[in-house]
């Protein structure tokens, strides 16, 4: 029988950094920017991460860890790569104005091999006998549940089972969509991504509006790769284990059509469709399992799809994404 008690919370967690990275797209996305380097960002955030709460651990003794400072300097180490990388994405993009896609997937090449690189050399450094590298009390603060899980029965075990990245996902999704819907800022972020030469002509620094929504939007998609390693895989550190997660966060901003607070339930949704072939027998047809994993992928495609034959203006991508902006010929 297919239990849904046990398959809901691994699916929130598995949708946790596909949420963050969606919400960091998204922002991106909206001044024009199409950044495929979200899973090149989601790794380096993890990674360096990694390094802040290894150098840490290495340095305090387990029992005499502080709570604050266990989270606080993965996190702070985690955002500055993210942001390095959004930075370094922008100079080429909207400085240099390189072709945003093909910059995309080399950030995405330059991530995986520079999180692999520091990976491994970390695992040199700790003598591992296995290739990955546990923090283990690292991990133990950023899964920590909130008091009434164990009480609350199936309630608590639904709600209130995940640690405090996972409550903070939801929260930025919200704060995107009310500020991209409700706020100046946000109207003529939007304004950037619809038509920058008339942003521009309003008295709106288009490059300053890129530059801080690539570069929020990667810190915040790095926080995803940060929750895969701290909370979902326990604080364990493997190279090329992040899978496609990066790539399912950037099918996940159109499958909500650019809305961060859908994004909310749709990521639960693909992080269901993400580990479904787990919970559903199949027996010895292991090919049925292959089918299942297809899944997150074809719905983006009908989405994709529907949505194009709708042909409606508020459900099309920003008019000038993934095209330089040049004011010269405004």
């Amino acid at each position: 029988m297919f239990d849904f008690i046990s398959f809901f919370p691994r699916a929130v967690m598995q949708s946790i950094p596909l949420l963050y990275g969606a919400t960091g797209e998204t922002l991106t996305e909206k001044s024009g920017n199409l950044n495929l380097g979200i899973p090149g960002i989601m790794y380096v955030g993890a990674i360096c991460g990694v390094i802040g709460a290894f150098f840490y651990e290495q340095a305090v003794p387990a029992e005499q860890m502080n709570a604050i400072l266990a989270v606080l300097i993965p996190m702070l180490c985690c955002l500055a790569g993210s942001a390095l990388m959004g930075l370094l994405y922008c100079f080429l993009t909207v400085t240099l104005r390189a072709n945003q896609n093909v910059t995309g997937l080399a950030m995405t090449t330059f991530g995986v091999g520079f999180g692999n690189f520091f990976g491994g050399s970390l695992i040199k450094i700790s003598g591992a006998d296995v290739p990955s590298i546990a923090l283990s009390a690292t991990s133990g603060f950023f899964a920590k549940k909130l008091p009434l899980a164990e009480t609350t029965g199936w309630f608590g075990k639904l709600f209130l089972s995940y640690g405090f990245l996972a409550y903070l996902a939801i929260v930025i999704a919200l704060g995107a969509s009310y500020f991209l819907k409700r706020t100046r800022l946000g109207l003529q972020l939007r304004a950037v991504g619809e038509n920058p030469a008339t942003a521009d002509a309003a008295g709106i620094d288009i490059g300053r509006y890129k530059y801080v929504a690539t570069t929020v939007g990667s810190m915040i998609a790095g926080l995803g790769g940060l929750y895969y390693v701290m909370d979902y895989a326990n604080g364990v550190w493997s190279n090329n284990a992040f899978g496609d997660r990066g790539w399912l966060a950037i099918a996940l901003v159109i499958f909500t059509i650019w809305r961060p607070n859908v994004g909310i339930l749709s990521s639960i949704l693909f992080g269901g469709l993400y580990i479904l072939y787990l919970f559903i027998p199949t027996g010895t047809f292991m090919a049925m399992k292959e089918l299942y994993k297809m899944l997150p992928y074809l719905v983006t495609i009908v989405v994709l799809v529907i949505t194009s034959m709708r042909n409606k203006r508020e459900d099309q991508p920003p008019e000038s994404l993934g095209k330089p902006y040049f004011r010269e010929e405004r």
